[in-house]
């Protein structure tokens, strides 16, 4: 049971493993040494959401939201409304003259909105018969709205009422939203990523108006994210990584990501070359203001914003797509994938090649090959002194299926939900262990028992 949960599980697909992945049970950087299975859907889980330090919400393709107690892995809540699958999800404070609260709001393909109280499961606010289906949400704390995107963009106000809308021709719709400066947002909407401005009049109205429309990707944008406050990055689905100003919106730098096997070395170059679409499309972006990590087919790429250039990488970084990242500090980092697994990553400094045979003394004649050639040559030497790689460092299996997302709650544990319809909640051993101990010596304690 143990070896299966630490990695001793065959491959799910039938890809065949690289045997540097292949971890093995002794996994000394990995603390996730304890799961717990929390069973309350039915059909895939896609989101997850925090709500507080103890609390997430669970929701996918049963139209269900779960509300968890991570500590104890307690099912708290369960929100039941739509009647078909959720398709956005994300948190929304509710102010009252005395407290505020954490909310749900929740979209669904049944065409429509929900805010939901998850200490108590009720229903606050809906809104139904939409024109078409919401795919992305977006919270304004500052004016004290949020957005929907989809066939349309609307704006709606605390109490669940439409501000202002706007019908957007396109055959993808709005797929990502996010938050800029200037009470502008950023919305992705096939190639192409539209500024929007805000404008709140004296009778607290708000109005919104398109202001400029970025076209710099040739293929549709999978992946939209705020860097800093004056940063944001966005990539496609050929490959195309983007780092935008926040303020007046100009592209500070593009990287096409084109992976191609190297002939030379066990580590994948990154070059131009032509790979299966599948191989290198951006799903998924995410950033600690100094790195951006992007989900690239199978592998990962690791891009330094400050020096904007790739400083690691793994082109095989698992067996199917990867569709979820995140990262934990500078040098770690983790992701998950199709294949079912969550790997853990360290970032550390790859081997230089061996020097080649013609060095030394007989280096000083060319015996036939060109100056262009030992150019070309140094110049390699040059570029992979300045990458670093990434080593596998954990290695979680406890899913049958594509594990969807995850979300990290520190020294609590990290949860993961899948297409098999569960959630693990995964543990530090060492600390659960502590904890278990202390509590069996204050009973002890209580009860005259020392």
């Amino acid at each position: 049971m143990f070896r299966w949960i630490l990695g001793g599980r065959e491959s799910q697909s039938s890809v065949e493993k690289s045997p540097v992945l292949c971890i093995g049970e002794e996994q000394p950087k990995n603390c996730f040494t304890e799961l717990q299975v929390l069973k309350g859907h039915f059909d895939i889980v896609r989101f997850l959401v925090q709500i507080d330090d103890f609390r997430c919400a669970s929701a996918g393709d049963d139209g269900l939201v779960l509300v968890w107690n991570i500590e104890t892995g307690e099912k708290l809540q369960e929100l039941r409304g739509h009647s078909q699958q959720i398709t956005a999800i994300t948190t929304f404070t509710c102010n009252n003259e005395v407290t505020s609260h954490c909310c749900l709001i929740t979209a669904s393909s049944d065409r429509s909105l929900s805010l939901w109280d998850p200490d108590t499961g009720n229903r606050v606010q809906t809104v139904s018969d939409l024109q078409s289906s919401v795919k992305c949400l977006l919270v304004l704390e500052r004016l004290c709205v949020w957005v929907s995107g989809g066939a349309e963009l609307c704006v709606w106000n605390k109490d669940f009422q439409l501000q202002c809308d706007r019908q957007e021709h396109s055959d993808t719709g709005i797929t990502a939203l996010i938050e800029l400066p200037k009470n502008c947002i950023a919305a992705a909407m096939d190639k192409e990523i539209m500024i929007y401005r805000f404008t709140v009049s004296t009778d607290s109205s708000v109005s919104v108006a398109m202001i400029r429309c970025l076209s710099d990707h040739h293929d549709q944008i999978r992946a939209l994210i705020n860097v800093s406050d004056g940063l944001f990055a966005s990539g496609s689905h050929a490959g195309e990584l983007i780092l935008w100003d926040a303020i007046d919106w100009n592209n500070l730098a593009y990287e096409h990501i084109l992976w191609e096997e190297s002939q030379t070395s066990t580590q994948t170059e990154i070059r131009m070359g032509a790979p299966k679409p599948s191989e290198m499309s951006i799903q998924h972006l995410t950033t600690n203001g100094k790195l951006i990590l992007a989900a690239v087919g199978n592998g990962l790429y690791v891009y330094d914003v400050g020096r904007k250039t790739v400083v690691a990488y793994r082109k095989a970084a698992h067996d199917s797509n990867v569709l979820h990242t995140m990262l934990l500090s500078d040098s770690e980092l983790m992701s998950c994938s199709e294949d079912g697994s969550v790997r853990m990553w360290e970032i550390q400094d790859l081997p230089l090649p061996a020097e080649p045979a013609s060095a030394g003394f007989f280096g000083m004649w060319t015996f036939g090959r060109s100056n262009k050639q030992s150019a070309s040559q140094t110049k390699r030497v040059m570029e992979l002194s300045n990458m670093r790689t990434l080593e596998l460092t954990g290695d979680l299996i406890g899913h049958s299926g594509a594990v969807q997302m995850f979300i990290s709650f520190g020294e609590n544990g990290l949860v993961t939900c899948s297409t098999d319809t569960l959630l693990i909640l995964w543990k530090d051993g060492e600390r659960q262990s502590r904890l278990r101990s202390l509590v069996l010596f204050q009973k002890l304690e209580e009860n005259s028992g020392l």
